[in-house]
Parts: C-alpha cells; structure tokens; sequence
C-alpha cells in the first residue's frame, strides 16, 4: 500500500507526487479515472488485465499514498474526479457512511467473507517480522518472535518500523500489540520499539524492508508479500510471523456514484475485470484467498493470520496514532 501522508498536499506538490499511467491517447474526459493507493504489483495486474479484456485506452491511473487519497474521498465526496478507485477498504466504509458516495456493484462479488455491496476486495496486506539473515548470523543475534522482542534493549539501533502517521503498514503492527497486550502496555512496547529504531523510523511502507536488505539494520517490520518479492530477487532476507499474528488490512475497488451513467456503467464492468481476471495475478504476490473457489497456496500462507476484533475505521486509525504519538514521546524521555 502506497504511504499515508499527514495532510493533502498543495498543487504543485501534489503533481509532483501523482504517479500517473496513462493508457491510450484520448482525451482524459472520455475515459475511466480510477485512482488507487495499489503497490506497484497490484497496478501492474489491474493494467494488464483491463488491456486483456479489450478496455486499453479507455481508462486513466493515478497513484496516491492512502492518507492522501483517502483525504480526498472523505473532502471531496462524489465531486471527486475519478469515476473508480482501489484504496483501503476502511476508507472506502468511512467515505460510504460520510458521503454515500458508492454505487453498489452490479455484479456478483463472491467473496467467503462479507463485505458492502459497493465494494469488491482486490488485496490482503500482511504484516510481518523481516530479517537480514547474513548479518543475525554474522552478528550472532537471537531472532526476535514477536513483536514485543522488537523492544528489548539488545535490539537498540538495530530495527527499522514504520511510522503509523506515514503508513497504513504500521498500522499491523500496532493493531497486533493492542489487541495482544491490551492499548497501555501496547504503548509501552512501541515506545521500546521507537527507542530502538531511533533514526530507522521510516515513513514509507517499504522503508524498514529497503533498510534490511541494504544491511542497515538486521531487524525490521513491514508486509509480508513484499518479502517474497525480494527474496525472489535474491536479496539474504527472510521472515518470522510473530506471535501476535499476522494482521491485515484489505484494499478494494468501489465506483463512485457519479451522474454519468455510461461512464459508470463502463466503470462497473472494469471493476468486474479488475477482480474476475485481475486476480489470479494478484494472488501470485497477495496470496491470502479472497472469493469462492480460491485457495491460498500453503507455501505463502502466513503461520498466524488474524483480524482486530473492531471495525477498522478511519477513527479506529486516529486513535491508534495517538496511542503511537504518546510512545514516540515516551521513548525520547
């Protein structure tokens, strides 16, 4: 998932940021705007799909860090550009129940768990523990098993985490502590983290795992598909699930309620495209079983995968920063 980022971006700013694909030479108002927090993986699936299926040239991307687009649906409502977006499933229920800016999809979504009408899931992001295996070896350091590990003092300078105010990713983790220590000793343990982290507290998703395949640091925390990715590429990494599990957060396609109807409806059947032929080459990075008749292939399958027992909310989300915040301030005292 693309990082969060604080607060929407000027305009000059926020140009320089987009990335943007385009497909095709028509003029942006006749195509599909789909805007999306996606990683690089799940673009790459969604664009080759959509031109599989006969729709190349008839739509536009534009890539954002998922507090910046989710600031946009929650402000703009329906008079947001895009005529689809893919983006953190919480955000697409917070915009929904602020703006009801979601046409429910008109085709079948058959996904083994519930989700809205309005939305069908497109990835399962997992949290893990990341490991430089040639420097724990040459270091000879225990390996941490959970992520309350991560705080003991003999990791100090040696771990590299997101911070939850830049990226959806730390998000995982702290969910993982709260729901496992309850929220005053989850504060505790990030501020131990936070202390041993020091100047490796990143704010890109992919940051903690950049810096442990470098060799800046032995120990990270970061998502777990993204390991594969880079142990595929040859990188001396692997991972650990923690004992605290593996949580996850899943991003989803939603097109929003716009007056245009042909472009709506236009946008419903690429929603379709995107998820009935899009994800088989999503589940080879995202491998976790989303609709009937998937299976999640046991050699990627995470060792404890788990859900916060509350709704994942954009406020869940603010007060979970807090909790963060407040350990960031411990650990510097």
């Amino acid at each position: 998932m693309k990082p969060l980022k604080k607060s929407l971006l000027g305009l000059t700013t926020f140009l320089g940021l987009i990335g943007l694909t385009l497909t095709g030479c028509s003029s942006a108002s006749d195509k599909v705007i789909l805007y999306s927090n996606a990683d690089d993986e799940a673009i790459a699936a969604i664009e080759s799909s959509l031109n599989e299926d006969g729709y190349e040239g008839q739509y536009e991307i534009q890539t954002f860090g998922t507090s910046e687009l989710g600031g946009k649906l929650l402000a703009e409502g329906k008079d947001i550009e895009a005529d689809m977006v893919t983006m953190s499933t919480f955000y697409l229920e917070s915009a929904q129940n602020q703006h009801e800016m979601f046409q429910d999809l008109t085709w079948d979504v058959n996904t083994q768990q519930d989700f809205p009408d309005y939305v069908a899931p497109l990835t399962v992001q997992e949290g893990a523990i990341i490991v430089n295996d040639e420097m724990a070896k040459s270091e000879n350091l225990d390996l941490p098993q959970s992520i309350k590990d991560l705080a003991d003092p003999k990791y100090e300078g040696k771990v590299s985490v997101v911070d939850i105010d830049s990226s959806s990713t730390a998000w995982l983790m702290v969910q993982a502590l709260v729901a496992e220590y309850g929220e005053e000793e989850a504060q505790e343990i990030l501020a131990g983290i936070y202390k041993n982290a020091s100047n490796h507290i990143e704010s890109s998703g992919s940051g903690p795992l950049n810096k442990v395949v470098s060799g800046e640091v032995p120990f990270g925390f970061g998502l777990r598909h993204q390991v594969a990715v880079k142990q595929n590429e040859g990188a001396p990494i692997s991972l650990i699930d923690p004992t605290e599990g593996n949580f996850s957060l899943t991003e989803s396609v939603a097109v929003i309620d716009k007056e245009d109807s042909e472009k709506a409806e236009l946008a419903q059947k690429m929603s379709e495209t995107i998820i009935k032929k899009g994800r088989p080459k999503v589940q080879e990075f995202y491998p976790v079983a989303l609709y009937e008749g998937e299976e999640t292939d046991s050699s990627k399958q995470s060792a404890r995968p788990k859900q916060f027992d509350e709704p994942l909310t954009a406020e869940l989300l603010a007060k979970h920063q807090e909790i963060s915040n407040k350990a960031k301030e411990m650990a510097q005292q």
